[in-house]
């Protein structure tokens, strides 16, 4: 007795499933689990049988039986599994860890190998055992397994998978009045084109090490083009701090390629460090990434910015060295932020 996985395409023809499993149980075959989908050129029927037969002798049974591309590969009791089950365990798994997307998608395909793509390799092959699936506008992952080729059924389980790990684009309110510890009251609003001159006026004030603990370099002024970017709702959830009728701090919230992952970066007003704004900017951005449904927030900072550092590391964040020595990357899972309570 031994586990097998059989394909075949047939033609939509009442009684012509009923026929295909009484092929398999002539030849002993007990029936385990079935699915039905659909493909370019017909209804391709699937079979997890226990049956002694071998697979040369299952498929001559079921091409008399008016299937079509038969093909047989061997399974295994972990197969078994009922498959709603084993989706929402591994829709479970991605919401937790959607860095691990490329893998978790191959488990979902039962796929020999699954892995990220990029520009031009994104384009589709002729190659029926290759699926690629995008991600973004530049990055997708191809997955491979040899032995079944891909149906439609399966391309769009594998594009709704993918959808799971990536945020809706709709806004949360974020209009607060907050009183800091030292009893200074400030106003955080959603980030807008009215508050371009504004923004402009922040980095006027702020210091030259201010602003290269933000951009890595002492920009003096955002540029036209990166302010709009910060306004694209489409593209991410900006703030900004205001008091006196000045905007003292700007925190950015960033949408990237990445499922399941923001970016997020600050520039407070050097006045108001150290009176645990940003602590408060952090606590609404992760707040904001998870109500959008992403599960972790990174940031990357300059490895001498002790104050950021000290802040990430407070709210729960690990930090590592990257490539360069002189940067940082801080990564928090917003399930930590969830239970911490506001400043």
């Amino acid at each position: 007795m031994g586990f097998l996985r059989i394909r075949t395409t047939v033609d939509e023809r009442p009684g012509r499933l009923a026929s295909l499993a009484a092929a398999l149980a002539a030849k002993g075959g007990n029936i385990l689990g079935l699915s039905v989908q659909t493909d370019a050129d017909g209804t391709v029927d699937e079979f997890v049988t226990d049956i002694p037969a071998g697979a040369e002798v299952v498929r001559e049974a079921l091409e008399a039986a008016g299937g079509r591309r038969v093909q047989v590969v061997t399974a295994t009791a972990h197969e078994l599994t009922d498959e709603p089950t084993r989706v929402l365990l591994l829709a479970s798994r991605l919401r937790t860890t959607p860095w691990r997307l490329p893998e978790l998608l191959g488990e979902l395909l039962r796929a020999d190998d699954s892995r990220w793509v990029y520009g031009s390799d994104m384009s589709d092959l002729p190659d029926p055992t290759l699926l690629t699936v995008p991600v973004a506008a530049r990055r997708a992952i191809r997955v491979r397994r040899a032995e079944l080729p891909f149906t439609l059924t399966e391309a769009a389980r594998a594009a709704s998978f993918v959808r799971l790990a990536q945020p809706p684009v709709q806004q949360t309110g974020a209009d607060r009045d907050i009183k800091l510890a030292d009893g200074s009251e400030v106003q955080i609003r959603p980030l807008t084109q009215l508050y371009r001159e504004a923004v402009r006026d922040l980095h006027d004030r702020c210091s030259p090490e201010a602003r290269r603990f933000r951009y890595f370099t002492s920009m003096p002024m955002l540029p036209p083009k990166v302010f709009d970017r910060l306004c694209d709702r489409s593209r991410g959830h900006s703030l900004v701090a205001g008091h006196d009728g000045q905007v003292v701090a700007l925190a950015n919230l960033m949408f990237t390629p990445d499922p399941g992952i923001a970016e997020m970066a600050f520039l407070v007003e050097d006045r108001w460090q150290g009176r645990g704004l940003g602590s408060v900017l952090a606590r609404m951005l992760v707040r904001q990434a998870r109500d959008l449904g992403f599960a972790e927030v990174r940031a990357t900072l300059l490895s001498d910015n002790v104050r950021m550092r000290r802040l990430l590391v407070s709210l729960g964040a690990t930090l590592s060295y990257t490539e360069d020595p002189g940067v940082v990357e801080a990564r928090l899972a917003v399930g930590v932020m969830a239970t911490v309570s506001p400043s």
